[in-house]
């Protein structure tokens, strides 16, 4: 039995039964002509949902990502030391000594995973600041993640690569050339090296590194061309904060501020979160809420999956690809 049709048999009330038909609903979307915008919060990269995503871009079924500074770098982290790594099954009973013992071996802890300093921040930091140190002496500036795109396409990474390249999601990015939207990449580790090496003096355009306003603009562009009432976009949100909240306040940029009324609503609907449903949270917010923000319409395909997202997502990806 392959996993769609496990899925099918087995999950068939609740949040298995809302996993079901988002996924269904992704995969109507697409039929129908849509585009698919997936967003990434949290350390989706060091959960290595790259497996899959690696797979959804290259296949076309996902358009464009918005995502944290952190997903973006942590992709590429896990590429170049994966066998660094090291994982902490019982994280929930380190003590504050332990935590720091592994504060001093340079183990930077995401929940049950520790990201080696050396082999994966510096390492990468080595390359990319020659690439900014190259624009910044040309007056030349780019995305955050076109950065690591040349970085990717240049080759000089391959040496240290402990994956296999396919399982790179932003390799697959890089090779397609896909649109990525990273709002407050300045909240990320490599965010925290380019603010230092302004400090120091080694880059000197503290805009060599384009900004959030740029990504705005950037996406507004997007999707007033790729945005169409036969071809609208979806919106699959994993987790919450900054990665969805940026890009889904693009239509109603649109419209409100720029009068393009005419410019079609997002046309599917779906996140993960474990957010509780109240006080005020965003990452919480029922879909309907979006509504009264003139990001979703009444007839939008909405739908939420209250769980966590290193579980359901995976989950969906395998229907979407046809496993």
């Amino acid at each position: 039995m392959n996993v769609t049709n496990f899925l099918k048999h087995h999950y068939r009330h609740f949040n298995a039964a809302a996993l079901i038909d988002a996924a269904e609903g992704y995969n109507k979307h697409l039929a129908e002509g849509g585009k698919m915008m997936i967003t990434l919060a949290g350390a989706m990269s060091t959960a290595e949902m790259g497996i899959q995503l690696a797979e959804l871009i290259r296949q076309d079924k996902v358009q464009i990502i918005s995502c944290t500074g952190a997903n973006l770098e942590e992709d590429i982290f896990n590429l170049v030391a994966h066998d660094f790594y090291e994982r902490v099954p019982h994280y929930r009973d380190l003590t504050a000594a332990d935590e720091q013992a592994l504060l001093e071996r340079h183990m930077n802890r995401v929940t049950d995973t520790c990201i080696p300093e050396e082999e994966a921040m510096r390492r990468l930091e080595h390359s990319v600041l020659k690439f900014w140190e190259q624009a910044d002496k040309a007056g030349e500036r780019y995305f955050p993640h076109e950065f690591f795109y040349q970085i990717l396409k240049s080759g000089e990474l391959e040496q240290y690569y402990q994956i296999d390249p396919k399982d790179s999601w932003m390799l697959a990015a890089a090779e397609k050339n896909l649109p990525i939207i990273c709002p407050g990449w300045e909240d990320s580790t490599l965010g925290n090296i380019f603010a230092g090496h302004v400090i120091s003096g080694d880059i000197k355009n503290v805009h060599t590194v384009r900004t959030g306003i740029e990504y705005m603009i950037y996406l507004a562009d997007w999707y007033t061309n790729q945005a169409t009432e036969e071809s609208k976009v979806g919106f699959f949100q994993i987790g919450g904060g900054i990665a969805g909240d940026f890009p889904i306040c693009v239509v109603p940029m649109l419209h409100q501020d720029l009068q393009r009324t005419s410019v079609p609503l997002w046309g599917y609907f779906c996140q993960i979160s474990d957010s509780t449903t109240s006080y005020g949270s965003y990452s919480g917010a029922v879909p309907n809420e979006k509504i009264t923000w003139g990001k979703l319409g009444q007839d939008t395909p909405k739908f939420i999956i209250e769980s966590d997202a290193t579980i359901v997502a995976p989950l969906v990806f395998a229907m979407v690809l046809g496993q």
